[in-house]
C-alpha cells in the first residue's frame, strides 16, 4: 500500500493535471472513477472526445518518466474501467481515447505534458 507521501504526491500530481487540462480547454467530467474493476483519474472532453486520462507524477526520472509507469497491464485495466463508464453513460457510444498526463519534479518544479492518444486498445473504439 502506498505511504502517505506517495498519496501526497499523487494527489498534488492530479491537482496540477486537472488545472493543466482546463487550460488546454478540456472539460473535466470527473476524477478519480472508482469501479470493481479500477480507477480512472480524470474524465475529460475535448472538443467532442470522450477521454480518459491516467495522470503519472515522478518526484525525479531515476525511475523513468512517468509515461512508462503505464504499463500494458494498466492500460487493460483503464480500459476495462472505461468500457463500465461507457457502458453507463454512452450506450450508444462516442468518440473516445486514452492520454496521460505525465508530471516530473525537477528541483522543484513542476513539468507537465499531456500526451494526447497514448495508447490504443481493440475493441473499444
Amino acid at each position: 500500500m502506498p505511504d502517505s507521501s506517495n498519496q501526497d504526491v499523487g494527489r498534488s500530481g492530479e491537482d496540477a493535471a486537472a488545472a493543466l487540462l482546463r487550460k488546454e480547454k478540456f472539460s473535466i467530467l470527473q476524477r478519480n472513477y472508482r469501479t470493481r474493476l479500477g480507477e480512472i483519474d480524470i474524465i475529460a472532453e475535448e472538443e467532442d472526445v470522450l477521454c480518459f486520462i491516467e495522470v503519472k507524477t515522478r518526484r525525479s526520472s531515476a525511475t523513468g518518466i512517468p509515461l512508462e509507469a503505464v504499463t500494458p497491464r494498466k492500460q487493460r485495466q483503464i480500459a476495462k474501467v472505461a468500457a463500465v463508464y461507457l457502458d453507463r453513460y454512452h450506450p450508444q457510444g462516442k468518440n473516445c481515447r486514452f492520454d496521460v498526463v505525465s508530471i516530473t519534479d525537477r528541483d522543484g518544479r513542476a513539468e507537465a505534458e499531456i500526451v494526447r492518444d497514448a495508447f490504443r486498445l481493440d475493441g473499444l473504439y
